[in-house]
């Protein structure tokens, strides 16, 4: 991911065909346009109330019947867990052989889905026309497309360096300290165990990722600057409720990239000494 700047242009590809197939127009797809897609490749979906707990669909490649939570689980129609499903198909992917190949087509599927969600020609002008006017913000990416804060900021990776020419990184960390997903290209230092792993990890306390869950109102955009030995960065945070817990989703940039975002003018600064405030924190123009 890192070795491509987490952008694949035959993912993007497959997701414009598919939106070509069903005449999608441009734009956030509807519950409509994900049933079309489905149809499109031959599925009908079904809904029903006796799934495991942890399993968001279960699809049958004989009678191409894609089955989806029912009841008091479904919560309505899932476009994620639709394309998602099908995004195999599409691929082509089998039983994977090994755990490489099982987390290749993962990583696979989940940027099918959210290319098809936030196609790249819209999200990227959206994108475009922020940075030309230095107010790039996920939250407004999060809701011209109707997705969740973290399936942005992950989306926003996906174009930010091919498209926007900026160097990011990205952080999912439980409330517990420990990081559960994780992706740069900035050259931010995340910590990591002797093997090199960093998903398990404990963040810096006084990282961004980190100091969110001690601010009271979490509904309000957070930002900071952090001082860390391979240099200062910018980080906009956002906490999610989960059955696992609380966790942050952070989207971070070096120091020199900062002045395309909203919240650059944030006071708040962190070092690995104590938390201070700076009166005009980052560059304003």
């Amino acid at each position: 991911m890192r070795a491509q700047d987490n952008y694949f242009p035959e993912l993007e590809q497959a997701a414009r065909e598919l939106l070509t197939a069903v005449g999608h127009a441009g734009g956030p797809i509807s519950q409509r346009v994900a049933s079309q897609i489905a149809e499109h490749l031959g599925y009908s979906l079904h809904y029903v109330g006796d799934l495991p707990q942890t399993t968001r669909s279960v699809i049958d490649q004989r009678h191409h019947r894609l089955y989806l939570p029912g009841g008091s689980r479904g919560g309505g129609f899932s476009r994620t867990a639709v394309l998602q499903a099908l995004a195999a198909e599409v691929l082509g992917h089998t039983e994977p052989h090994d755990y490489a190949e099982f987390l290749r087509q993962r990583v696979e599927s989940n940027y099918l889905s959210a290319a098809v969600l936030m196609p790249e020609d819209d999200a990227a002008a959206l994108l475009g026309g922020q940075k030309s006017r230095r107010e790039i913000s996920i939250e407004d990416l999060r809701d011209a497309f109707a997705v969740s804060y973290e399936a942005a900021a992950h989306r926003f990776t996906n174009l930010a360096t091919a498209r926007l020419g900026l160097r990011v990184h990205f952080m999912k960390v439980h409330e517990s300290g420990v990081i559960h997903k994780a992706y740069e290209n900035d050259g931010v230092r995340f910590p990591a165990d002797p093997l090199g792993a960093v998903e398990g990890q404990p963040v810096c306390r006084h990282w961004t990722a980190r100091t969110i869950f001690d601010v009271e109102d979490r509904l309000s955009p957070f930002s900071q600057y952090t001082d860390t030995p391979a240099g200062t960065f910018w980080c906009a945070t956002r906490t999610q409720r989960t059955a696992d817990g609380e966790f942050s989703v952070s989207v971070g940039v070096p120091f020199a990239e900062v002045k395309w975002f909203l919240g650059r003018d944030t006071p708040t600064a962190t070092s690995p000494g104590a938390p201070t405030r700076r009166a005009a924190a980052g560059p304003r123009v």
